[in-house]
């Protein structure tokens, strides 16, 4: 550090393994080595001297930070990654690596081990030969809140450089493999999504996608190969995007239907006991009990009906029968009156039974046959 005041304030923001030419005195030597990134733009490089696999139970592990490169950009680091000299991206130390060239070799005895470098060869991340030092194995991209830039190793040349913001600050930012090539894509605070083409960080994307609006977001964002990306849209939902103009293309025939129309079945019928004790009370009128629709009438209603006829008859011919027939009628109104509050009483005692039946039910609704 340049002042002594700053120590403090300087974190580690980002770290990566990997095997690379560090050394300008021996450039020809590939070391396991650990890439530290700062808060205030410093990478570090600490180097990792391993002893042979018998003796590691009785040598340690040395570690050395000299002889290494320490590089400087503005803004904190936010990622670290590694190419070879074609170009190519070199997975980390915990991803797989598999050389399809070399599927149905391996049961050859006497097979010569060959010295590689552990690049993606057979994943088809490869580009055009890149113009580089004499002497230059490896490429290292770092890009910070600000810039981006490709350094060459073991000559620690900075071979391209890349302001990316001035004002604001990159979100996130992320090397991805995407067809053919690899590109630096990164998402800045004004919500557009820009990407560059490695190791020559030529602008290839320039898009307003999202504003930086919460906090989740700028925690959730990531991106991944194949330019596809995702974000914590809200605290239940995930939303998943792609910069892959193909990948588009194939989305409509990749989409399916979750629920499938079905008609809705008949209503079951309404049983006798549902409609008995847990329709509650019920209204009753006199045309439901006495009308048409309470069913035929008695044979002597019939008959004392075709008697007032005949009465009626008489009362036309003799004056004696006419005073019969009224009192017969005045009895008659005194015996409909009679029905009428025997109506009424038939309706309340009714109300009664339907609201004793109702809380029978309720007592004995969750009670097995066997506990009645």
């Amino acid at each position: 550090m340049s002042s002594l005041e700053n120590i403090s304030q300087e974190g580690i923001q980002c770290l990566a393994f990997a095997d690379s030419y560090t050394k300008k005195s021996d450039p020809t030597s590939l070391l396991p080595t650990l890439w530290i990134g700062t808060t205030l733009g410093s990478v570090l490089t600490m180097m990792i001297n391993l002893p042979e696999a018998d003796l590691r139970h009785t040598q340690p592990v040395v570690i050395t930070t000299s002889g290494g490169p320490i590089l400087r950009l503005k803004g904190s680091i936010l990622t670290m990654s590694f190419l070879d000299c074609n170009g190519a991206l070199i997975p980390y130390s915990y991803e797989s690596w598999k050389d399809d060239s070399k599927e149905g070799r391996e049961g050859r005895e006497g097979r010569e081990k060959r010295e590689r470098t552990p690049t993606k060869q057979g994943s088809g991340s490869r580009t055009s030969p890149v113009p580089a030092a004499d002497g230059d194995r490896q490429f290292v991209v770092l890009a910070s809140e600000k810039q981006a830039r490709v350094v060459a190793l073991p000559s620690q040349n900075c071979v391209y450089r890349q302001q990316i913001v001035d004002t604001d600050f990159v979100v996130k930012s992320e090397t991805v493999s995407l067809k053919d090539s690899v590109c630096l894509v990164n998402y800045l605070s004004t919500g557009h999504l820009v990407a560059y083409s490695l190791p020559s960080l030529r602008p290839l994307v320039d898009v307003d996608f999202l504003p930086l609006t919460e906090l989740r977001i700028a925690k959730t964002f990531c991106f991944s190969n194949r330019g596809h990306g995702l974000y914590l849209a809200s605290p239940t939902e995930i939303q998943k995007f792609t910069i892959d103009a193909e990948f588009c293309q194939q989305l409509n025939e990749m989409l399916g239907e979750l629920f499938l129309p079905r008609d809705m079945p008949e209503p079951p019928k309404e049983s006798f006991f549902k409609g008995l004790f847990g329709g509650g009370a019920r209204p009753l009128d006199r045309e439901e009990l006495f009308g048409e629709s309470s069913g035929k009438p008695n044979r002597a209603v019939a008959r004392a009906a075709g008697g007032v006829g005949e009465a009626g008859a008489r009362v036309s011919a003799v004056a004696g029968e006419v005073a019969r027939a009224h009192q017969a009628v005045l009895e008659r109104g005194d015996k409909l009156s009679q029905l009428e509050d025997r109506t009424e009483r038939m309706h309340s005692h009714a109300a009664e039974f339907s609201s004793s039946a109702h809380h029978l039910m309720l007592k004995y609704k969750d009670k097995k046959w066997y506990q009645l």
